[in-house]
């Protein structure tokens, strides 16, 4: 099967059914070869009513076992409908949008959204930059200059993390590709490991003056620019281009979501990354490349835990 569409129209006919929403899963799941989630090492038999049987284990199941699907009571179709929405929309969707667009309650709304943003977390962008990398942080939460005076807190200028949230971000300037995660604190000891596990040794990093920065010339060919001397543009060095995504990002959440938790803020920079980073693939490419890394659950009770 190879579906292109280009509207929910389009997704809808395209998957008239059960079976052809469980097939296609299949496929993007495992591309003709079914791998059992109970005994990846076993043959595996397809029965007469399109469910399979792990030999080893002598357990029956389908594709929607092992992923964020599994023990779901909503339709598949449903399901693709949410991941259309909430992929091809360049600023996402609320969860009070998403539960009248497909009929179902907010609380179940909000619960797929994060099934789908754990499934936006996938391995496709997690492999090391070796060209040239912008890093910076950036702090998500409302400023100060725009609360009321009896809502400001005191001492939260700069770096602090008592009101806001600090996010750190890299961007390859030869892919495109940005990663992103939401850290403690910004300290040498949140930030380093992030940025060695994300970027080969030796390559070129570029960042701004702070001080955390310092030692990663120890491991890297390193350029800065000053913002604070109103530097932004040093020959080849700035980090324009991550900065670009910052506005992206806090475009998103403050015009779709208007507020994150803290606990939930990974999930809400995994789904602008891997937007940013689709964001010259087709509608139906990026809705298959989610759903061809859906494997793994989570639960609503590890959810709100």
């Amino acid at each position: 099967m190879d579906f292109d569409f280009k509207s929910i129209l389009d997704l809808i006919k395209a998957f008239p059914d059960e079976k052809t929403c469980m097939d296609y899963l299949a496929e993007m799941r495992w591309n003709g070869q079914v791998v059992s989630p109970f005994d990846e090492t076993s043959k595996v038999y397809t029965m007469k009513d399109g469910r399979f049987m792990c030999k080893n284990t002598k357990k029956y199941f389908n594709a929607k076992v092992g992923t964020i699907f599994e023990d779901t009571k909503i339709p598949l179709i449903k399901w693709f409908m949410a991941l259309y929405i909430f992929s091809s929309h360049k600023k996402g969707v609320s969860s009070h949008q998403l539960a009248k667009d497909i009929d179902v309650t907010q609380k179940t709304a909000w619960f797929m959204l994060h099934r789908l943003r754990f499934a936006f977390n996938t391995d496709s962008f997690k492999k090391q930059f070796d060209g040239i990398t912008e890093i910076d942080e950036t702090f998500i939460g409302g400023a100060e200059k725009n609360k009321h005076a009896n809502k400001k807190t005191k001492s939260t200028q700069g770096r602090s993390v008592d009101t806001k949230a600090p996010v750190l971000g890299m961007k390859d300037r030869v892919t495109g590709q940005v990663k992103v995660f939401a850290v403690p604190n910004t300290k040498s000891e949140s930030l380093m490991p992030l940025i060695k596990k994300s970027i080969k040794e030796g390559s070129i990093v570029i960042t701004d003056e702070y001080r955390t920065y310092d030692i990663l010339g120890w491991k890297y060919i390193h350029g800065r620019v000053n913002h604070s001397a109103k530097e932004y543009v040093n020959g080849k060095f700035h980090t324009n281009g991550i900065e670009n995504f910052w506005s992206h990002l806090k475009r998103g959440i403050d015009g779709i979501y208007h507020w994150v938790s803290v606990p939930h803020l990974q999930a809400y920079v995994n789904e602008y990354a891997l937007r940013y980073n689709t964001r010259k693939m087709t509608t139906s490419g990026r809705f298959d490349l989610v759903l061809a890394n859906t494997t793994g659950r989570l639960t609503y009770k590890v959810l709100i835990k």
